[in-house]
């Protein structure tokens, strides 16, 4: 009977937040040995995903290991996408502060980029509802100036899309944060001189 409970408080957990740690499945057990032995259990009967070391979820989305790697904002191509600008198809890109390998991870059956980005530039993004989670993404602003400082190839016609729906205040504010050689590349691959 009491393990019913603790499956049942593990599930209702799950289904509240988007991704939970492994820390919290055993606050909620009591034991770690029983905790590991219900995620187990759960992984085998595929209601629980792995999502990353020690995370798991019950959804199947991939841009929640935005949550994994926090503190994280999905970016580049990602944001872009989500602000209606890129119209190709892309796979989530997370952009973190935590030192992890970069590159392309296998998530829930499909891929995911992984970016390092420097603590002082760890700014300009919002929580925004994506489904039924409200998931880290950047802003307009802060999606630029991240293209042109990753080496994101963009046509002319990109940039000129995203220079309409720029808002040149809090952008400017955003670059000023950065070195001059850098703000002057961004401003010159956004046509503002």
């Amino acid at each position: 009977m009491g393990k019913q409970i603790h499956l049942t408080k593990v599930l209702k957990l799950l289904e509240k937040s988007p991704v939970v740690d492994f820390k919290s499945i055993v606050r909620i057990v009591g034991k770690e040995s029983y905790a590991k032995l219900l995620v187990s259990n759960l992984l085998k009967k595929n209601v629980l995903k792995k999502i990353g070391k020690g995370m798991y979820t019950i959804h199947e989305e991939s841009s929640l290991s935005v949550f994994v790697y926090t503190p994280s904002y999905l970016g580049l191509q990602s944001a872009l996408s989500y602000h209606g600008l890129w119209e190709q198809e892309t796979i989530p890109i997370v952009l973190t502060t935590r030192k992890v390998r970069r590159g392309v991870r296998m998530v829930l059956g499909s891929n995911i980029m992984v970016r390092n980005i420097d603590t002082r530039f760890f700014f300009g993004f919002e929580y925004v509802l994506d489904g039924k989670f409200y998931v880290p993404y950047s802003d307009i602003e802060k999606t630029a100036i991240d293209m042109v400082v990753f080496k994101v190839k963009m046509d002319a016609v990109l940039c000129k899309v995203i220079r309409k729906r720029i808002d040149k205040v809090k952008f400017e504010t955003y670059l000023n944060r950065y070195p001059r050689k850098l703000q002057e590349l961004v401003k010159k691959k956004f046509f503002f001189n």
